[in-house]
This record gives C-alpha cells, sequence and structure tokens, in this order.
C-alpha cells in the first residue's frame, strides 16, 4: 500500500506529511467492515470535511473569474462542478478508484468505478489534504484538478438539455436516444447509448446508469454537431 500511496502523492502533486490520513480518505466502508476495524477509521468522517471544503474553495474560484455574474448563475455553475458525476469524472482523471481499499463484496459489484465510491474518495482526499496541509494546499487541489477545463464539465452536467437546444436551433431533425446494450446484475449495469439526429448517430455513451450514459451521448453529440457547423 505504501508504494501505491506514493504514485498517488506524486500524480497530485502533493507529499502528506501525515500519510495516515492520505491511507484514511482511500478507506471505504465495506474495507472496515469486513476487517472488523473501528468505522471511524473509514473516509466518510473526511468526505464530510472535504465536502464543505469544496464549497467554499469552489465558490471562491467562481467568484473571482465570473465578476459579472449573479449569484444564481454561480450557484447554477457551482451544482454542475461539485455534483456526483462530475466528481466521479475528475477521479477518473487521476484514477482514484486504482488506489482505493475496498471490501470484497465492494470490490466484485463493480465500487471502484462506481461513481458514488470514487465522489465520495475525491471529497475525502480534499478533506485528508486540508487537515495536512491548510486551506490553501486543499484549495490548489481543487483548482487544479475539479476547476480546471470548466466550461466542458458544466457543458458535460447540462448535456441533454443542450443539445437539444442546439438541435432545435439548428432545425436538423428529432433527438432520441436509443440503448444499444444493457449488461450486468442490477447492482452493477452497464449501458451502452447512442444519440441519434434524424436517424444518425451523433455521439455515443456508457454508464452504470441509462442517464448517464445518455449524458455521455449527448455530450459527445454537442461536440460533433459544434465541430460540422464550426460553432
Amino acid at each position: 500500500m505504501n508504494r501505491e500511496l506514493t504514485e498517488l502523492e506524486e500524480r497530485i502533486g502533493y507529499r502528506f506529511q501525515n500519510r495516515a490520513l492520505l491511507r484514511q480518505a482511500m478507506t471505504h466502508s465495506s474495507y472496515i467492515n469486513e476487517h472488523t476495524k473501528d468505522k471511524l477509521e473509514c473516509n466518510e468522517r473526511l468526505e464530510f470535511l472535504g465536502d464543505a471544503v469544496l464549497e467554499i474553495g469552489s465558490s471562491d474560484f467562481l467568484y473571482r473569474k465570473y465578476p459579472d455574474r449573479p449569484e444564481g448563475e454561480l450557484t447554477k455553475i457551482r451544482a454542475s462542478i461539485v455534483c456526483e458525476p462530475t466528481l466521479a469524472y475528475c477521479a477518473m482523471d487521476i484514477e482514484l478508484g486504482d488506489y482505493l481499499l475496498l471490501g470484497r463484496g465492494e470490490e466484485a459489484t463493480g465500487g471502484r468505478g462506481r461513481n458514488s465510491v470514487v465522489s465520495d474518495a475525491m471529497e475525502a482526499l480534499i478533506g485528508a489534504i486540508y487537515l495536512d496541509g491548510g486551506f490553501a494546499r486543499a484549495k490548489e487541489f481543487i483548482d487544479r484538478f475539479i476547476m480546471n477545463d470548466i466550461e466542458h464539465k458544466q457543458l458535460f452536467y447540462d448535456s441533454k438539455t443542450t443539445l437539444q437546444e442546439m438541435v432545435q436551433s439548428l432545425n436538423r431533425g428529432h433527438l432520441e436516444y436509443e440503448i444499444l446494450k444493457e449488461e450486468g446484475p442490477d447492482h452493477n449495469k452497464s449501458f451502452e447509448v447512442r444519440a441519434l439526429l434524424a436517424g444518425k448517430e451523433i455521439g455515443r455513451g456508457i454508464g452504470r446508469t441509462k442517464k448517464a450514459a445518455e449524458a455521455l451521448a449527448a455530450y459527445r453529440g454537442i461536440l460533433k454537431l459544434r465541430s460540422d457547423v464550426c460553432i
């Protein structure tokens, strides 16, 4: 585990003074339950703290980045960035799921790639950095790994609505979503969906829920339409 933690530190560009905080941030409750340890040793308390730090850090970032936007717009942007799917997307960028300590049951049912698990771990990691290095270091992490590429992340969050609006404005025909594949047991399903415009595929996505797969298909559809019409 020490080698893996060092690798994670290198990946995020932060070296912990108290390595136990990082280990706790990567410890899921299922691991604690299977090893009959104190439940307080899992990452849930750090997640609670990290959620608050993330809200302050993201709010500060948006307040400074968009000095002319009203409170309502800033709230909407923040909601699109700190929601579970977007945090899971950010966690995927640093392959956070690979460093988690999971129980055998959680591992077997795909927990390492589950949005709820990795997004919680992302918040726990923020909480751990905050305790170890203070708010400034936690905010550096937030700015670098969560608030980066903000326009695309917001677009991903609103992808289905945005694509529908684009299709209506371009008058290109009827937009629909088609499930191509549905695999796995109920607790660990995988969906493959494509977005069709006037019967032609414009984007495809895979997700653990139909909604997630449609969002990714819509996002890729947006990028294709933008490329086609040079928006």
